[in-house]
């Protein structure tokens, strides 16, 4: 079995470019493959190795600066979930656009899976999705907000367009695995909203820690692996990814006008150019090709 651990943690890296090279080597001499951002606000990614390969990884990144007290979430996989290890330096690592945003100065309530439950389910609580649209469609929180964004980049635009409908409610807010939730927590902070929670850990420790007959969740949980997505107890469900649009699709879906495998999907067969499919056709080759090599699958990031 292959450990998967997600990660990340808002820290002060004044030279990110510094801390890169040991890093990949470790994880390349561990065996460990996947993906890692830094930027100068900290670390994001999912790892995926064997289990000592990945406690060394994770031992490494925890004596960086600041970086003591890293959490992080486990699964397992029988296969390789990545091909192989990517460490990235980016501006950010998660994508909001915001300078003024900073998690290391104030978040918004942290609210345990056990008593996420009776906070949403109270009249002056509204609850809102600050994930993209793609996740939102395949399961979420009853009775939660979806502002319908194609990017975590456009939530503070939705919010400024949406807020006068929040006036006087406290707002519970959640994602994946949390990082998302410290960013727009502190952008609503900064907005002047008082009273502002989140889910702490996501979704993720919500349908690993809570029993699905309490649960307020219908669905699935969108994962940046090749698990695609989670349900109840983290086990694997039934999507796969259309790697023409990185959408989440159902098996039966690959019957509906539009699938071509590697290329299009139903959801965007109308959405790229006749270049745009011939450039994943080439793809879808060359994936095949890796495949045959050994090199396995890519997967993608944001928590």
């Amino acid at each position: 079995m292959y450990t998967i651990a997600a990660l990340y943690h808002f820290t002060r890296f004044p030279d990110p470019a510094a801390i890169r090279p040991a890093l990949l080597e470790l994880c390349q001499a561990q065996d460990v493959k996947g993906s890692l951002l830094l930027a100068q606000e900290g670390i994001n990614g999912t790892i995926a190795g064997p289990r000592a390969g990945i406690d060394a990884v994770l031992a490494h990144i925890r004596s960086l600066p600041g970086c003591a007290d890293l959490e992080w979430k486990e699964a397992t996989a029988a296969e390789p979930p990545f091909g192989r290890m990517k460490v990235r330096l980016k501006k950010e690592i998660v994508t909001m656009g915001q300078p003024d945003v900073d998690p290391r100065a104030s978040v918004g309530n942290y609210v345990e899976p056990e008593n996420w439950n009776a906070l949403i389910q109270q009249d002056d609580v509204v609850v809102i999705d600050t994930r993209n649209d793609y996740e939102v469609s395949i399961g979420t929180f009853q009775g939660a907000i979806d502002p319908k964004t194609e990017s975590f980049r456009d939530f503070p635009a939705w919010w400024e367009e949406n807020k006068a409908r929040f006036h006087n409610k406290r707002v519970a807010m959640f994602c994946t695995g949390g990082i998302r939730c410290e960013k727009s927590t502190n952008y609503l902070l900064g907005q002047g909203v008082e009273d502002v929670y989140h889910l702490k850990g996501g979704i993720l420790r919500y349908l690993e820690e809570v029993p699905a007959e309490n649960s307020t969740w219908d669905g699935e949980c969108f994962v940046f692996d090749n698990r695609v997505s989670v349900g109840h107890g983290l086990v694997e469900g039934p999507h796969e990814l259309c790697h023409g649009c990185r959408r989440p699709i159902l098996p039966e879906d690959k019957a509906r006008p539009g699938f071509e495998q590697g290329v299009s999907c139903h959801l965007c067969i109308d959405r790229t150019s006749d270049e745009d499919k011939a450039r994943f056709r080439e793809r879808q080759k060359q994936m095949k090709l890796a495949r045959a090599r050994g090199e396995g699958h890519l997967g993608s990031i944001p928590l």
